[in-house]
């Protein structure tokens, strides 16, 4: 039976179709979703739509609803509603529409002035009706919140693992996981030499750019373990860079140190003013777990703590002129004498 809400003029109208579901995991692995959202389009066909008229729109599937960014499918859907060439939004649910009430009330609004439908599993309505647009606000808001929750209850869990130093997370190189997923030292001796020049080098030389010097001196190669794609899991050999030096004097499960928190993602708005998740370094203090003596280390703590205080007196950056570290360019006359003898 058709809903007495949808008139001929939705009717010439497209009916748009939207699918998405948030990972590419929930893609490959939960089909059933994304069969019952597929399903919808036959929907828009009992309720009056003809085949031409109905479009579905599905090139968002793998991507999160938390922000427009990276949903272009989204984004045309919304400019077509806001042209008014949209007679009825489909979806599942709200969730698969925006997870974010910033973009959830956004389309709702343009809806409400161009007279489109909105439509759902469990009805049909009108967000430019007081009663049916409050109540897809509430959906909204019910939605966004659902997401905080699932979010809450998985970093909770994943908190209370790390607490026991059980959390598996992809090891810096030089480390590995037997079969009881406990970290040891990587197997390959190639490896753990070159991981262990690094800490020689550098307490013999005390700077960092000075170990990349002699690594490309003497001609040696650096390993890297790859994540993701073909590689996953492999070993490329390739150059030392200076950043991959301090990552490992600063990361301190070379010390035998199992650590959760060192990161912290915050959002900001890029220039093009898409909020955007950047990782930032969290201080000692702050981290959420840290368990000494959790693995065997390349180094001490002692030593670890050491290597923190002489990186730090290296800066160039830091605004405070450390008359401790390595010798550097400047005006100091006979300079060059002085350092290299």
């Amino acid at each position: 039976m058709m809903n007495t809400t949808i008139s001929e003029q939705h009717l010439s109208k497209t009916a748009y179709v939207y699918v998405r579901q948030s990972t590419l995991a929930q893609v490959r692995h939960h089909q059933e979703s994304t069969e019952r959202q597929y399903a919808l389009r036959e929907k828009a066909l009992e309720m009056g739509w003809s085949g031409l008229t109905v479009h579905v729109l599905d090139q968002d599937l793998g991507k999160s609803g938390a922000q427009i960014a990276g949903r272009e499918d989204f984004k045309t859907l919304v400019a077509d509603v806001s042209m008014g060439k949209v007679g009825a939004v489909i979806a599942l649910e709200v969730s698969r529409l925006a997870r974010s009430n910033l973009d959830w009330h956004r389309l709702l609004e343009l809806c409400a002035l161009t007279d489109t439908l909105v439509i759902d599993e469990d009805g049909c309505y009108t967000p430019a009706d007081f009663s049916d647009g409050l109540l897809l606000g509430l959906k909204g808001t019910m939605a966004q919140a659902e997401l905080h929750l699932l979010r809450g209850r998985l970093l909770g869990g994943k908190l209370n693992k790390a607490r026991k130093g059980e959390l598996c997370f992809p090891l810096p190189v030089g480390f590995s996981y037997d079969d009881e997923r406990r970290i040891v030292l990587d197997p390959d001796e190639e490896v753990q030499g070159a991981v262990s020049l690094v800490f020689r080098l550098f307490r013999e030389t005390g700077s960092a750019f000075a170990v990349v010097q002699q690594y490309a001196k003497s001609g040696l190669r650096f390993p890297k373990r790859s994540y993701g794609g073909a590689w996953n899991g492999k070993l490329i050999w390739g150059c030392l860079t200076h950043s991959r030096v301090l990552n490992l004097l600063k990361n301190p499960s070379y010390a035998g140190m199992y650590v959760f928190g060192r990161y912290q993602y915050r959002h900001q708005i890029s220039p093009s003013g898409e909020v955007r998740k950047q990782a930032h370094r969290v201080p000692m203090a702050d981290w959420r777990v840290s368990l000494q003596e959790h693995h065997d280390g390349y180094i001490s703590w002692d030593e670890y703590m050491k290597n923190q205080e002489r990186l730090e007196k290296n800066r160039t950056n830091g605004g405070v002129m450390i008359l401790s570290g390595p010798a550097r360019e400047g005006l100091a006359l006979l300079q060059g004498l002085l350092v290299c003898g």
